[in-house]
């Protein structure tokens, strides 16, 4: 295995996502075909190169030395979402048909949302991930801003 495989920078830093996962066999198989990842590591942790990034995944568990009173567990249907994968493609409408044809489950077909053309799936384990193409923001058209509420 060739250092450039692994998030092992010589210096500076990378950025990686983990994701705490039921069955690491069926989340890897997930983002590699899906994403179309290459599967660098197969287990402790599984580990998959996604485009620029990877992808870190292991079960769940309790508190550890060094994350004391650190419980890591998938999400549970219904779970609010307050963190979630932004995957930017070059052909959004190409992507959603061969990810339906390979079995991923999106929330709605691509939207035009001014800025991008967007939509949402989910991972085996219920991670929200958006997948977009850069439309409008290209020509420095935003999408409409979001009035906030008062508390």
């Amino acid at each position: 295995m060739d250092r450039e495989d692994l998030p092992a920078p010589e210096e500076g830093l990378v950025l990686t996502h983990f994701l705490t996962v039921r069955d690491v066999v069926r989340s890897r198989t997930f983002y590699a075909d899906i994403l179309g990842g290459r599967i660098v590591l197969e287990e402790n942790p599984a580990i998959v190169k996604v485009a620029n990034s990877w992808i870190i995944m292991n079960p769940g568990g309790g508190p550890t030395p060094d994350k004391p009173d650190v419980t890591l567990r998938p999400p549970e249907a219904g779970d609010p979402v307050s963190a979630f994968m932004n995957v930017r493609v070059s052909d959004v409408a190409t992507f959603y048909e061969e990810a339906v044809a390979k079995g991923a489950r999106f929330l709605t077909a691509p939207l035009d949302r001014k800025a991008e053309l967007r939509c949402y799936m989910h991972d085996p384990d219920g991670y929200l991930i958006e997948v977009g193409q850069a439309t409008g923001m290209l020509a420095g058209v935003f999408a409409d801003l979001v009035e906030e509420s008062s508390p």
